[in-house]
C-alpha cells in the first residue's frame, strides 16, 4: 500500500512538472468528478468516501444523478482459516494453493469457515445534493441504492457477460479465462456465508436502498492558493447503511489537494491527491453480515484532467484516474488461510471470491466531461487491469444541474 501511495504522489508531480502556467480563464470549479466509486459486491453496503477535488465551496446548490454498471463475477469458492498458531504456522510455509489443511471439526481442527459466488451486473443509483454552506463550508447529501441484474442488452451493452466475453475471445484474454461461459452467461448467482453463519443472498432484480450520506468539507486559505494554484480541503463523512444485511453507521475523515496550471491555446491541466479512511460499522443496529474484518477501509488517488475550453467557454475535459484501496478483510490470514474451489473446470482465478478480500484493490478511470455554467455531463469506464473481477469492468453516467442560486 505504501508503494502505491508513493507511486500516487510522483505520478501527481510528475504531470504538473511539464506543464508550462499561463493565464487562467477557467470557470470550472477544480476537477469535475461523479462518484466513480466500484461495484463491489461488500462495498455496496458500506458508504465508501468520493475523493472531492474542487478548488473551492460551489456558489450554487447543485443536484447530480449518476447510474453506474458494473460486472462481478467469482466462482464457488470455500475458504478455511485455521485457528490454532501452530497450524497457521505450518500452513504458512506453504504456498496458498499447495496448503493441505483438512477440517474435521471444532474439537480437533478449529476453523473459520466461508464461502461465496458472485455473478451479476450490480448498478447503482446515486442522488447528490450539493449545498454551500459558508464560504469555506460545504454540505453534501447522497442517496444510493442498487440493483442486482442478470445484465442483457440493451441495458447493460458494455458491461454484460456477452460483450465482456467477446472482448476476451476477440481482442485479449483467451477463450473464456474465468469461466463465465462454463458457469453460464447473463445469470445472477449471489451468495455469500460469513464466518459467523450469516447468509447473504441476492436474486435477479433485488433492489435496496444502501444508504444515506453526510459529507461536509472545509475549505482552509492557504498562501498556496493563491501563489501556487494549489487548493487543499478536509472533509468529514457519517454514512448511515440502511440495508438489511448491513444495517450499521459508518464514520470517515479525508484530505484533498488540487494543482492548477493554465495553459496555452485555452487549456487547463488540474492534478489531484487524495487520501481518506473510513471506518466500518463504528455502530451496528443489529445483528450484521461480516463483511471483511478489517475495519477500516483506506483509500489514496490521484487524478489528471485536461481541460480545452471553446470559444463559447464551454469545456471538454479528459481525465486518467488511478485509485487503491486497502482489503476488506486482514490481510495476515492470507498466510495461512486453505482455499478450496473446483480448479480443474475452468482455466483459472477460481480462487478469486476470497483472494481479493485480503488484498488491495486498484482500478484505472478513464472518464470525459462536457460542461457548461449550467450543465455538467460525465461519462466514464473503470478497469481493473489486475483481473480479479471486483469488478472486472463498470461504466458510469453522471449529469449534474444548478438548483439555487
Amino acid at each position: 500500500m505504501l508503494k502505491n501511495i508513493l507511486f500516487l504522489i510522483s505520478l501527481c508531480f510528475t504531470f504538473t512538472l511539464i506543464a508550462q502556467e499561463q493565464d487562467s480563464i477557467s470557470f470550472k470549479n477544480g476537477i469535475e468528478k461523479p462518484s466513480i466509486l466500484t461495484t463491489h459486491h461488500f462495498g455496496i453496503f458500506s458508504s465508501r468516501i468520493n475523493t472531492n477535488f474542487k478548488f473551492s465551496v460551489p456558489k450554487k446548490t447543485t443536484i447530480a444523478f449518476t447510474s453506474t454498471s458494473g460486472n462481478n463475477f467469482h466462482p464457488f469458492v470455500e475458504i478455511y482459516i485455521p485457528k490454532d498458531p501452530e497450524v497457521q504456522k505450518e500452513q504458512s510455509k506453504l504456498i496458498w494453493y499447495h496448503r493441505n489443511f483438512h477440517f474435521v471439526n471444532q474439537e480437533t481442527t478449529p476453523a473459520d469457515y466461508m464461502n461465496i459466488v458472485i455473478d451479476a451486473v450490480i448498478k447503482e443509483f446515486r442522488l447528490d445534493i450539493n449545498i454551500p454552506l459558508s464560504k469555506k463550508h460545504e454540505l453534501d447529501v447522497t442517496l444510493r441504492s442498487n440493483l442486482i441484474t442478470k445484465g442483457k442488452y440493451p441495458f447493460s451493452l458494455f458491461t454484460s457477460d456477452e460483450s465482456i466475453e467477446w472482448f476476451h475471445s476477440n481482442i485479449a484474454g483467451g477463450e473464456d479465462p474465468y469461466g463465465r461461459r462454463y458457469y453460464g452467461l447473463n445469470q445472477v448467482n449471489f451468495k455469500y456465508q460469513d464466518r459467523n453463519g450469516n447468509t447473504l443472498e441476492l436474486n435477479n432484480n433485488d433492489f435496496f436502498i444502501g444508504g444515506i450520506e453526510l459529507n461536509h468539507y472545509y475549505y482552509p486559505s492557504f498562501l498556496i492558493n493563491e501563489t501556487k494554484n494549489i487548493y487543499v480541503n478536509f472533509g468529514s463523512h457519517l454514512g448511515i447503511n440502511t440495508s438489511k444485511y448491513n444495517a450499521s453507521l459508518d464514520f470517515g475523515v479525508s484530505a484533498n489537494a488540487v494543482k492548477k496550471v493554465a495553459l496555452k491555446n485555452n487549456y487547463e491541466l488540474n492534478v489531484g491527491l487524495g487520501m481518506n479512511v473510513l471506518r466500518k460499522n463504528l455502530i451496528n443496529f443489529k445483528d450484521v453480515i461480516d463483511l471483511g474484518n478489517n475495519p477500516y477501509l483506506a483509500t489514496a488517488e490521484t487524478d489528471a484532467q485536461i481541460t480545452k475550453y471553446t470559444k463559447k467557454k464551454n469545456y471538454n475535459a479528459f481525465s486518467v484516474n488511478y485509485q487503491i484501496q486497502t482489503s476488506y478483510n486482514k490481510q495476515k490470514e492470507a498466510n495461512y488461510y486453505r482455499m478450496i474451489g473446483k480448479w480443474q473446470e475452468i482455466n483459472g482465478g477460481w480462487q478469486h471470491g476470497f483472494e481479493t478480500l485480503y488484498k488491495s484493490l486498484s482500478f484505472w478511470t478513464f472518464m470525459y466531461t462536457y460542461g457548461r455554467p449550467n450543465l455538467t455531463l460525465s461519462v466514464y469506464f473503470k478497469e481493473d487491469f489486475k483481473v480479479n473481477n471486483a469488478p472486472d469492468f463498470q461504466t458510469g453516467v453522471s449529469l449534474k444541474l444548478p438548483v439555487f442560486k
